[in-house]
């Protein structure tokens, strides 16, 4: 009966189209095309070919936060989940490749241990998430700094010729946001329990009275997201030869505003991974078309929290209601200006 109910949710969204994907594909054909009139610097072969590995870093964190988000939460604890797995995965192997595998096994165990913390926090024990994450990304701040001791280490070579080679003309990094991508599509679309978490998503309460599991598929999300954070943080490690404690500093707005502008709600529900992995292209571009322009880096900051704000309003703001409203007002202020002309009696 709660497999039959969970499919029953989530069945009528599935042939949905998603306004989402298709906003955030169109604003990203345009901008690079304004970019190509007006920096053309910033689609140079050589530009783009820096800016991809990034941007598919981006994408993983992006969907690793939308699993979350798709759960009604949010994770904060991004920028120290990533720098502690790059800090791990350099600090540890100290250039040695034949180090470089266990130091993997113990960056993607770490990432465990605080998934399943943030999921325990939140799921079970019903902590706010804001407040929950923040003590979580805290936390591995602080283990940033006692395995770092603030200084960067070498990445090995075997680990930076992997991320930073290329593969048919594309970065190696392009090719891990595409099978990640894939792994959460297949997740959500093809698998009962990629079904069952939308629908938990889409509404606690009747996925409850399904019989479903609430409280685990909240806090499992918590543990998706890091395991593709610390995948995150092991390509920034290799795409950066000397990465230092604070290099998921960067991610933490990004990584929220990628999943708004794909589409996905706040709110939770049904997550569009593949308009979220183009908002990833999509801000990186952005960014290489600002800092193409001359534009430092504070303003740089600016314009991605302005689309974030942008992406907010055209998905969660009501624009039919907000257009008749602005009609009632014209067509009430045309009466009172009428009646003001009318001769007195």
């Amino acid at each position: 009966m709660a497999e039959r109910s969970a499919a029953t949710l989530s069945k009528g969204s599935r042939f949905q189209v998603s306004k989402g994907l298709m906003t955030v594909l169109v604003s990203t054909v345009v901008l690079f095309a304004l970019s190509a009139v007006l920096a053309p610097t910033s689609v140079a072969p050589g530009t783009l070919s820096g800016m991809l590995p990034f941007a598919g870093i981006l994408a993983i964190v992006g969907l690793g936060q939308m699993l979350v988000i798709q759960q009604a939460g949010i994770d904060l604890s991004v920028a120290g989940a990533v720098s502690l797995a790059a800090v791990i995965v350099t600090v540890y192997p100290t250039g040695d490749n034949n180090k470089l595998v266990p130091a993997l096994l113990m960056a993607f165990g770490v990432s465990l241990l605080v998934g399943g913390l943030n999921g325990i926090l939140i799921g079970f024990l019903k902590l706010n998430p804001i407040i929950a994450t923040l003590g979580t990304n805290s936390l591995l701040y602080g283990l940033v700094m006692a395995i770092s001791q603030g200084i960067p280490r070498q990445t090995t070579p075997r680990l930076q010729a992997i991320v930073t080679g290329s593969t048919f003309g594309l970065p190696n990094a392009v090719y891990f946001a595409l099978a990640t991508l894939l792994v959460v599509i297949f997740f959500l679309r093809k698998t009962v329990a990629g079904r069952r978490f939308e629908s938990i998503g889409a509404s606690p309460a009747v996925a409850s009275i399904s019989g479903l599991r609430v409280r685990t598929h909240l806090g499992l999300a918590y543990v998706w997201g890091q395991l593709l954070y610390t995948l995150a943080g092991v390509l920034i490690a290799g795409v950066i030869s000397s990465p230092n404690g604070s290099m998921g500093d960067a991610y933490l707005l990004p990584s929220v505003a990628v999943v708004v502008l794909g589409g996905t709600s706040l709110l939770g529900g049904r997550g569009l991974p593949t308009a979220t992995v183009i908002a990833a292209v999509f801000l990186s571009q952005l960014d290489q078309f600002v800092l193409a322009l001359g534009v430092n880096f504070a303003i740089r900051t600016l314009v991605q929290a302005a689309a974030l704000a942008i992406g907010v309003a055209i998905y969660t703001v009501d624009w039919s209601r907000v257009r008749s409203t602005i009609s009632r007002l014209l067509s009430a202020s045309a009466r009172r200006q009428n009646q003001a002309s009318l001769p007195s009696a």
